[in-house]
């Protein structure tokens, strides 16, 4: 059965308590790494598991890699087994963050190689004000046989630096347009972006109701922005990689498949001084 990208709050009503079906809440804020715990521990959807951001979806940090460098894929799989997620389960992702963070959870599972993952159009909000169910009882599993089967879907930091300028690379950058332009920077050491990259806000895959666009409108948005490129030229980075995931999964709904992500983002790529830096 196909299954994802996206799922609406009616379509995961209706799914509630089935059986091969797996809810993970991933709310999370930059500015406050607690905030999703203590989210998830008032209410949250029933049956709902809970990954962290930092701890979960990210692997330790080394003052070089970034911030949000990516999991090992084994330590992540054994992780995703424990919450009782297998070859055949669906799994839905959710926060209240415009689907950055669930996002992220939907491409780590497809770059482990399981492809039945969804993320809740509207997210925390939309289901909230569809009268969803929620819940405050933690879920028990029965470890699940999730084997990760590796696809080849990352850019590693020297290949970003030795495909600039390439005819064959389009580096798109999912920051807002201020701290794309090396304005306003607060979070990184330093401001501005990778040469030759553009930029699309990972916020303008929504409509103004907090649901991702038609595909229609995304595909249209994405083609002037591709100008003719291939979606496999295309490698999305952002502040940390995070949030690019977002944009990967809006150009997935718009059936331009085939992209890349440079996990280590800006803020890998702006902790070696000798790396090129545009403004």
């Amino acid at each position: 059965m196909s299954f994802g990208p996206l799922i609406r709050p009616a379509q995961l009503q209706a799914q509630l308590g089935e059986p091969g079906c797996c809810i993970v809440d991933v709310r999370h804020q930059l500015a406050d790494v607690g905030y999703g715990e203590r989210a998830y521990n008032e209410a949250h959807l029933p049956g709902a598991f809970f990954l962290h951001c930092d701890r979960d979806l990210s692997g330790p940090l080394n003052g070089r890699n970034g911030r949000h460098p990516l999991p090992d894929p084994e330590v992540l799989a054994g992780k995703l087994a424990a919450l009782g997620i297998g070859r055949q389960t669906r799994v839905v992702a959710y926060d209240d963050g415009n689907g950055m963070i669930a996002g992220r959870l939907w491409w780590l599972l497809r770059w482990l190689g399981h492809d039945a993952v969804a993320v809740l159009d509207g997210g925390w909000a939309a289901w909230c004000q569809a009268g969803g169910a929620l819940s405050t009882a933690r879920p028990s599993a029965v470890p699940g046989d999730f084997q990760p089967r590796l696809r080849p879907w990352t850019v590693a930091v020297d290949d970003v630096l030795a495909g600039l300028g390439a005819a064959d690379r389009r580096l798109i950058d999912a920051r807002a347009a201020d701290r794309f332009r090396g304005e306003n920077e607060t979070i990184d050491p330093v401001a501005g972006h990778i040469p030759g990259a553009s930029n699309r806000f990972f916020g303008d895959n929504l409509g103004a109701d907090g649901f991702f666009k038609p595909a229609a409108e995304l595909a249209a948005e994405w083609r002037v922005l591709l100008a003719g490129d291939a979606p496999s030229a295309v490698v999305h980075y952002c502040g940390s990689g995070v949030s690019a995931c977002q944009n990967i999964l809006a150009m997935e709904i718009a059936g331009l498949p085939g992209s890349r992500l440079y996990g280590g983002s800006w803020s890998e790529w702006c902790a070696e001084p000798a790396r090129p830096v545009e403004r």
